[in-house]
């Protein structure tokens, strides 16, 4: 089988590394820019120790022939730009793989390349990248899940699968992929609107007055918009996530609050708006969601303000 990543950041970067470095054959489509930080191999940084990994690379627009797995792992909002750089590399036996946030990816990919492209999959990882363009894992969790959307242990899924095991994370193959989206947009969309909301990690807010109640109700708010837009979630997901959002100890935030912090692009249509719209068209109010996405709003209007 021959993989291309697509997103040699660090998400991307950290599966498509450990792939490569357990002999599968991986390519990585990049910029130019990327592609001379790479060029001397990846560095992925974990427990102190960085390791170089050779990699084989492929500048966007250049002949690459087909690739029978495409792992898409860039921000949801560099999605547009990801699909017009992989459709040279697609066939009709082509199977894609995205580990975007957020659903509304899956109805774009859908449209361009057809249903039966188009996998399901979910990335729980902790990473990011340095100024010298190293992978930095950041946590003790490295996990990859994918499927069929209808369940099925399908051929190609299998194959899938033996590709992805062994490789140095910890890779799953899942019949109810679907649904493990769902959660992890819930649980992603909750954190997000918590932290960013309250400029502060899910500890400090569970410890200040009022705190815990404004957890359970933006919590609702999201549970109640997937109920009514997809099904409800699990009555021990939502028992889970809600001890997660209210732990008086927990120094967590979110990573769009992280970028937030840093200056740099969020993505707030994704996680956050896509949710609301969704929840505004079958009549669900989202009053906290809805204060959230304004304030990420004015947020976005501040990084493209020219300079005075």
């Amino acid at each position: 089988m021959r993989a291309l990543i697509v997103g040699a950041g660090s998400v991307g970067g950290y599966f498509g590394g450990r792939l490569a470095a357990a002999g599968r054959d991986v390519s990585f489509l990049v910029r130019p820019r990327r592609a001379k930080e790479l060029a001397d191999g990846l560095v992925i940084s974990s427990l102190g120790e960085d390791t170089v990994i050779p990699v084989k690379l492929l500048v966007a627009g250049k002949a690459g022939g087909e690739f029978a797995l495409v792992l898409l792992a860039v921000k949801a909002y560099q999605l547009e730009g990801a699909i017009e750089d992989i459709a040279p590399y697609v066939s009709e036996r082509s199977a894609i793989l995205p580990v975007l946030n957020g659903m509304r990816h899956m109805d774009i990919l859908r449209a361009r390349f057809g249903t039966g492209r188009v996998l399901g999959g979910v990335a729980r990882i902790a990473t990011s990248l340095d100024e010298r363009g190293r992978v930095l894992d950041q946590a003790n969790f490295h996990d990859l899940s994918y499927g069929e959307w209808s369940g099925e242990a399908s051929g190609r899924i299998r194959t899938i699968d033996e590709f992805m095991r062994g490789a140095g994370f910890d890779a799953r193959l899942s019949t109810d992929i679907e649904r493990e989206m769902w959660e992890k947009w819930a649980m992603l969309a909750s954190l997000g609107a918590i932290t960013c909301a309250m400029d502060g990690d899910i500890g400090q807010v569970a410890r200040t007055a009022g705190g815990i109640d404004f957890v359970r109700a933006l919590l609702a708010e999201v549970m109640t918009t997937i109920a009514a837009v997809w099904r409800p979630l699990s009555d021990s997901f939502k028992s889970r996530t809600l001890a997660l959002l209210t732990d008086r100890a927990s120094s967590l935030t979110s990573s769009m609050y992280r970028d937030l912090k840093a200056g740099q692009r969020i993505e707030s249509d994704q996680i956050i708006g896509d949710l609301v719209s969704r929840a505004a068209a079958h009549g669900v109010a989202t009053p906290l969601l809805s204060a959230v996405l304004v304030r990420l709003k004015v947020y976005e209007q501040k990084q493209v303000a020219p300079a005075p």
